[in-house]
């Protein structure tokens, strides 16, 4: 019965990632007819000692471990209290539902393009025009994008905001399975609402909360898809004070036609993601037990 399942691991997981391993022992250039020629751990050893390389590898890593710091607890937070509000039992909330997850539907492409005309320098941008407008002209000219200091900032609300509709719906599932019992028993020990919220509710779902912390930060650490669009797409990116590790083993492949350097970008990558997520795995579960 898992034999599916597992092929489609092997082939789109496991076979990629040998190969990888490969890539990144080698030296490889995308269209060279030459032969493939063994450098050992030559690429390793740039991306840990060599100062224009190692610099690169650890300002984008720096900017993935700010950029999981805040989307993890802001987006499972949000997450959790979108997936309370639409639990209830009012009229329309299957519409509230539906309006909450449809970011998630949305291609990554377009969730770029809407941002980028939100937050577009000048009155061209739709925060920049209410700013100035709710202001009398006082604010209304940051450049969002470009700017070093709200660059990141502006990926991340804009990743919360795509993100948080996924993780809703399994807390939502996980929220329905909670017995109503102690809800009731709650009640009649006159427990307060926010008291029911932390003994009933949160120990109730606290493995799926903890499911969605760490899926949550093992894809805020991939993050790669809406910097390439924003940057790529003229969206004035400022690319110094965003780029991520994925971000800079993309263009180190296709870029700068380097095939064993990207490789061995996210083979380190790999480990260190590895390592993030026993960590917190096993601080959680110390945590529950």
């Amino acid at each position: 019965m898992a034999s599916p399942a597992l092929l489609l691991l092997a082939l789109f997981v496991a076979v990629p990632f040998v190969a990888a391993i490969w890539f990144s022992l080698h030296n490889v250039r995308l269209g060279d007819p030459r032969a493939p020629s063994f450098m050992g751990i030559t690429q390793y050893v740039r991306i840990l000692t060599d100062p224009d390389v190692s610099r690169q590898f650890i300002d984008a890593l720096l900017h993935n471990l700010i950029f999981a710091a805040v989307v993890v607890p802001v987006q499972t937070a949000l997450a959790l209290s979108l997936a309370l509000l639409v639990k209830k039992s009012i009229p329309g909330v299957g519409i509230f539902r539906s309006l909450y997850f449809l970011p998630v539907v949305f291609p990554i492409a377009l969730v770029a393009i809407i941002w980028r005309l939100i937050l577009a320098r000048g009155d061209q941008g739709l925060l920049n025009s209410a700013l100035s407008f709710f202001s009398g002209g006082a604010f209304g000219s940051q450049d969002w994008l470009g700017s070093e200091l709200t660059a990141l900032a502006s990926v991340i609300v804009l990743s919360i905001w795509q993100g948080c509709g996924f993780q809703m719906v399994i807390l939502l599932a996980a929220l329905q399975q909670v017995p109503a019992e102690l809800y009731e028993a709650a009640e009649l020990d006159r427990a307060s609402a926010w008291q029911r919220f932390v003994h009933v509710t949160v120990p109730g779902i606290k493995p799926t909360l903890v499911f969605v912390a760490l899926y949550t930060m093992i894809l805020s650490l991939r993050v790669f898809d809406q910097i390439y669009v924003l940057a790529k797409s003229g969206g004035g990116l400022n690319e110094g004070a965003t780029r991520t590790v994925m971000y800079e083993a993309v263009t180190a492949a296709f870029d700068e036609n380097n095939i064993g350097r990207a490789s061995a970008i996210s083979v380190v990558f790999f480990v260190i993601v590895v390592i993030l997520s026993v960590i917190q795995r096993r601080a959680t579960s110390e945590k529950e037990s």
